[in-house]
């Protein structure tokens, strides 16, 4: 491993050492690189993990997480939302976070099954991913950003980044309905400082790259994440479970 991956990795690691005191933990999981890393991490770490996986029957984010686990072989369990109830539960959390932000709605109503699947399974903690796609541009809008130069890039991170943190807030409200904790030691202060270190060559390569995040997808093949997860282009939490759809549907 190169010097910068294992840098990068031992800080993620320290930094999964500081935010998640338990060892017996959930990970929001949907077959995805930057989730099937923290896992693999977690795992790789003595951790006694769970992931857990939300969607609508037949939904990408399911059969995606599934076929990953298929070589990871980690306990998994999966939370089918149901189509009857869902409107009436997109509009409680609507209410209780009081935000027309559609993607903070989308991820709240998410997080609201992945809490009530791990409360199922007597899990108080769960980890996620949050985080990769803001520090290693993740998003379309690097893209965009990438001809604006470094200091656009790094305005679109900040701006993400404050969008992040705070919208994870609303998360664990929604949460602690369950009695349960979302966190994400990618959100870190000390891992936001180091990762907005590692140069941006590293992250982007020019504005019609499609992959992004060249050093987490790296690091993950690295520490024998699938390929198919590493490789993989796949759709955010939203969309990958359907709940984007859905939710449209009940406006």
């Amino acid at each position: 491993m190169d010097e910068i991956n294992q840098k990068l990795l031992e800080k993620i690691k320290q930094s999964i050492s500081e935010t998640v005191k338990k060892k017996k933990i959930g990970i929001a999981f949907s077959g995805g690189v930057d989730s099937t890393l923290i896992s693999k991490i977690c795992s790789d770490m003595e951790y006694d993990i769970t992931l857990l996986t939300i969607g609508f029957s037949e939904s990408h984010d399911i059969l995606f997480a599934k076929e990953v686990n298929e070589y990871l072989n980690y306990t998994h369990h999966i939370y089918e939302i149901d189509s009857e109830t869902f409107p009436d539960i997109s509009s409680k959390i609507n209410q209780t976070i009081k935000t027309d932000n559609l993607s903070w709605n989308e991820n709240c109503i998410a997080f609201y099954y992945v809490s009530k699947l791990a409360h199922e399974l007597d899990l108080d903690t769960v980890i996620t991913a949050n985080g990769i796609d803001e520090l290693f541009c993740g998003y379309n809008a690097y893209r965009e950003a990438f001809s604006g130069g470094e200091s656009k890039i790094n305005e679109v991170m900040i701006t993400k980044l404050e969008n992040e943190l705070k919208m994870m807030k609303a998360v664990n409200l929604i949460a602690s309905e369950f009695g349960v904790q979302i966190l994400q030691p990618l959100l870190s202060s000390k891992f936001i400082e180091y990762a907005k270190s590692i140069p941006i060559s590293e992250k982007i390569h020019d504005s019609e790259d499609l992959y992004r995040k060249h050093i987490i997808r790296k690091l993950a093949k690295q520490v024998n994440v699938p390929d198919l997860s590493c490789t993989k282009r796949k759709k955010a939490l939203q969309y990958g479970s359907k709940i984007h759809k859905a939710l449209l549907k009940t406006r």
